[in-house]
């Protein structure tokens, strides 16, 4: 049976939620989302054909699946892309809790080679910073927002898990939760203690208490919406996106992309690059180095522009 989804389909909230951990998280592009969108829907309309659900399938079910697109006669670089999809999509559901274990485990996926993050220019950031000069509690929060993201680097999911402990404006340090729960102190530059001490005066997030704390948890956290809530991370996925489009940045910007910008222009600055992964949170080395691939394709571009021998005439 073809694998391809109805024009009708209905996307399940786990798909959703996944989609929205893409953009925020992982900073893909709207290209991206929508290739992954569609194999997910291909795949739910496939299951859905054989009254199985998403939690329900299992390692002989989802090798059926990819037998079954790959007897359609695409190509194999369409079928590995829609098992990436679906392995990706169990990864994160066994990591959220959706699932006790991750079905696709022992499912072989093909190497996709990963591309180059695209950082800001330095001129990009601070044109994003300097637009966000309202004084009133939502103005100082978005600046606290986009100042610490790109200030340390952190993933959303660790900037809305930020809890008022987790800050010492005072001695300019940050507790972060990253990945697995693991810890890690991260230092806050001068412009973004600045903005988090705007943010957490009388006039920024005490703004946004509530009369009554609708869930004990949001009472300790730092960044609030405006219901007087934690920030969630597709909240704070559409407050940075929003200051983008202000500023002509569009679809470039999310918030991982200024984690990319952050690691990107340390390294272009000298940084040794054990101190940007330990910033950064990466448990592997590897993870880290491709940020050094960014920086050297610009140190070529610049070579190629400015030396009079580089280049042919």
């Amino acid at each position: 049976m073809d694998a391809d989804p109805s024009a009708g389909a209905v996307t399940p909230l786990e798909v959703e939620d996944f989609l929205t951990w893409l953009a925020a998280e992982r900073g893909r592009s709207v290209n991206t989302l929508a290739a992954y969108r569609r194999d997910l829907r291909g795949y739910v309309a496939w299951l859905t054909d054989r009254s199985v659900s998403l939690a329900d399938a299992d390692e002989p079910t989802i090798a059926s699946y990819v037998a079954a697109i790959r007897a359609t006669g695409q190509a194999p670089a369409s079928v590995a892309r829609a098992l990436v999809a679906v392995r990706s999509l169990y990864r994160f559901m066994a990591q959220e809790g959706y699932l006790d274990v991750d079905p696709t485990a022992q499912i072989d996926v093909p190497r996709v080679p990963k591309g180059l993050p695209k950082p800001l220019t330095e001129a990009e950031v601070s044109s994003l910073l300097e637009s966000v000069s309202g004084k009133d509690a939502i103005g100082l929060r978005d600046r606290a927002i986009l100042e610490v993201l790109y200030g340390t680097g952190l993933r959303i999911s660790e900037l809305i898990g930020l809890g008022l402990a987790d800050v010492d404006v005072q001695s300019g340090l940050i507790r972060a939760f990253g990945k697995g729960a693991k810890e890690r102190m991260v230092p806050v530059g001068r412009f973004a203690r600045d903005a988090l001490s705007a943010y957490l005066s009388p006039s920024g997030r005490e703004v946004l208490v509530p009369t009554q704390w609708a869930r004990r948890d949001d009472a300790e956290a730092v960044f609030l919406n405006r219901r007087g809530g934690r920030l969630t991370r597709q909240g704070a996925w559409q407050i940075v996106r929003s200051h983008g489009d202000r500023v002509g940045l569009g679809d470039r910007l999310t918030p991982h992309v200024l984690r990319h910008s952050c690691a990107t222009h340390m390294l272009d600055h000298g940084a040794d690059i054990r101190a940007v992964q330990e910033l950064l949170g990466h448990a592997s080395l590897s993870t880290t180095q491709v940020y050094t691939l960014v920086s050297t394709e610009r140190l070529r571009v610049v070579y190629e522009s400015a030396h009079p021998r580089a280049k042919a005439h």
